[in-house]
């Protein structure tokens, strides 16, 4: 009998949810990508952009909290503070209750480009996740459970 070439409990590749949920991601974030592109945004650039406007209506928000929210590592979170601070999509103010916190808000401009981009991003997932048809109201509520039990876990 031959061996296979990894110890794994997989036939091969196609059987492991783990690669496919990479390789579904990679393409997914290759189309993501290309229609954000001629908005000068990148993906991650977008998500901070988002969540900073939908969740900067109802609560202060700090780097840190931001990073929290959009579950990215603070180093990241920063240089992309950074970037839309310097292209005029954040502004940073004094926080209400924490004198040694900054409030992260986006500007007009910002709030201009996140209502324009959210329309670009949901038009891709809307024809990326096309093929799941009914099934995909199942696969948001598979992510969500997922997503839940990790954090419970951390």
């Amino acid at each position: 009998m031959k061996e296979k070439p990894l110890p794994t409990a997989h036939s091969g590749p196609s059987d492991s949810p783990g690669f496919l949920l990479w390789r579904i991601s990679n393409n997914w974030q290759r189309e993501q990508r290309a229609a954000l592109q001629p908005l000068g945004l990148t993906h991650t650039q977008f998500v901070m952009l988002a969540v900073a406007t939908w969740f900067g209506a109802k609560e202060p928000l700090t780097q840190m909290r931001l990073s929290q929210l959009t579950g990215s590592d603070p180093m990241t979170t920063s240089q992309v503070v950074r970037a839309l601070l310097a292209n005029g999509l954040f502004e940073r103010d004094a926080h209400p209750t924490d004198t040694r916190a900054k409030i992260i808000s986006t500007t007009a401009a910002g709030r201009k480009l996140a209502h324009q981009a959210i329309k670009v991003v949901e038009e891709v997932d809307r024809k990326f996740f096309a093929p799941l048809g009914e099934d995909q109201s199942h696969l948001i509520t598979l992510f969500q459970s997922m997503l839940t039990n990790t954090l419970s876990d951390s």
